[in-house]
């Protein structure tokens, strides 16, 4: 047995202002759970407390809840002291309940056809990965699009893709999706990452969705624009001045001794809009010994196409692609747009291994800068935080420049497609993260994603900067207090 102190979240909406937070130390078993704390604080302390249960399992999705902000089921989670438990970001019925009803009577039937029909094994292969929902609605509780739009949400949209899938399904769902709001999806990936049935939403179902909707015909305008565009440049944005491609040379030798080399995939925002942060981290990069090549032939990595349901072309840039860096024997690819890296190693099947800069630099380390005299908050590109899951190694490196202050890791709403064919959604998520941004009263904000950084400066009255900016801000102080010494 053992002591475990927890605070949990009391709330009736029927008497209480607000909700507070009640801390409660019970003895428990050596490995038991959330839900046994719940269990012993009932029985031994307040039976008054409302939580929900059922299976004890994992099976029935009953006892989701937070823990230390993280939707988790209460039943699989290991109890640990100074947790935190609350509901869910859902409306609050009393304490750790919530109402799943909103949701779940949203959630579409399958309308059977008048005569019999049987799903072949292909079709029952296709479906398998999306019908293990147990509708906790974990990822209804983390979805940004529904805060601030009226889609149905990632639980609605994975059965809408089942049905779409199911031969037995007589109605129309791509029709419906769009209706319901496929495309305010950011594809940020959070309520996959929240799953506990680890359930690939973006991918298995809305992304497949979106690709449906393309063969109906149903793409947004706008999206179409973006993949002619691609079709007729290479390039994602449209070209309004020297590309970077045009400014560098091929190869770039590092300051000193080679440490790697690298093929460096530019991306279409470094390339064309964003191309100082990108100078500044080949800077950066030739400071800590890596060579780096940039081939000229490459193009864009095809994310706007993906995630927005376009893929006939998608297969052409990817060969591209990848000719162009295993022709030149390239064994490591650097991104630095986290949109290009999660594409790269999700999405294509190379030869050669694809590395993040923050992954890079971390790896083989880096000079130490001089420390600048800044209060840095960071966010969170979501598609390198759950695209790729790198989230440790950016705040090791700006730890060494910045004092880093941190703030919840939300969608800036860039991402998906949503900032071209929905900007009102996409204003309204940047809104939210200028918010969190004024709440850390910090001097500047970091990232790592040219989007991200494009799309927050317009929602932040604070400087937004890469980390390869910050970095080399760190090096030339480091460089002129060296010089006046």
């Amino acid at each position: 047995m053992k002591e475990i102190t927890v605070k949990v979240s009391r709330f009736d909406p029927a008497c209480d202002p607000a909700p507070r937070l009640e801390t409660y130390t019970v003895r428990v078993n050596d490995g038991a759970r959330v839900l046994h704390v719940l269990h012993a604080i009932h029985d031994e302390i307040d039976p008054s407390l409302s939580y929900r249960y059922c299976c004890g399992s994992g099976q029935c999705g009953s006892c989701a809840v937070q823990v230390n902000g993280e939707p988790v089921l209460a039943c699989m989670e290991e109890a640990h002291t100074g947790s935190v438990i609350e509901p869910l970001n859902l409306p609050v019925k009393k304490d750790l309940v919530v109402d799943l009803m909103p949701a779940l009577q949203n959630l579409p039937p399958l309308q059977p056809k008048d005569a019999p029909c049987l799903p072949s094994k292909e079709q029952i292969d296709a479906i398998k990965p999306l019908r293990s929902c147990i509708e906790c609605l974990a990822c209804v509780s983390v979805c940004p699009a529904m805060t601030v739009t009226k889609f149905l949400g990632p639980t609605v949209m994975r059965e809408e893709m089942r049905l779409a899938l199911d031969p037995r399904n007589c109605d129309d769902r791509i029709a419906t999706a769009v209706q319901e709001g496929l495309f305010t999806c950011t594809s940020c990936q959070a309520c996959w990452k929240v799953c506990p049935k680890e359930i690939e939403i973006p991918g298995k179902a809305i992304e497949k969705l979106r690709a449906l909707a393309n063969r109906q015909g149903r793409t947004l305008p706008r999206h179409l624009e973006v993949a002619e565009l691609i079709r007729k440049t290479g390039r994602s944005v449209p070209r309004t001045a020297e590309s970077l491609l045009e400014k560098t040379g091929e190869v770039i030798e590092p300051y000193g001794p080679v440490k790697a080399t690298v093929g460096f995939f530019v991306g279409c925002m470094y390339n064309l809009r964003q191309q100082q942060s990108a100078l500044d981290a080949i800077e950066v990069l030739r400071r800590n010994g890596i060579r780096i090549i940039i081939p000229k032939e490459q193009v864009c990595c095809g994310s706007p196409l993906i995630r927005t349901g376009q893929l006939d072309y998608i297969d052409t840039l990817k060969k591209r692609n990848i000719e162009t860096f295993a022709s030149r024997g390239i064994d490591m690819v650097l991104t630095m747009c986290a949109g290009c890296g999660t594409t790269l190693k999700n999405d294509y099947r190379t030869p050669f291994t694809v590395i993040d800069i923050n992954e890079l630099l971390t790896k083989y380390g880096i000079e130490p800068p001089a420390k600048l005299p800044l209060r840095a908050t960071y966010h969170d590109p979501c598609h390198l935080m759950r695209g790729q899951g790198i989230r440790r190694e950016p705040r090791e490196l700006l730890r060494q420049v910045v004092d880093l202050v941190e703030m919840p890791a939300i969608c800036c709403g860039s991402g998906g497609g949503v900032r071209s064919g929905n900007p009102d959604e996409a204003a309204a998520l940047g809104k939210r993260r200028g918010d969190e941004i004024r709440r850390t009263k910090a001097d500047v904000v970091i990232t790592s994603c040219p989007f991200c950084e494009f799309h927050i400066s317009g929602h932040t009255d604070k400087p937004v900067r890469n980390i390869a900016t910050i970095l080399l801000e760190g090096y030339r102080k480091k460089d002129r207090e060296a010089e006046m010494r």
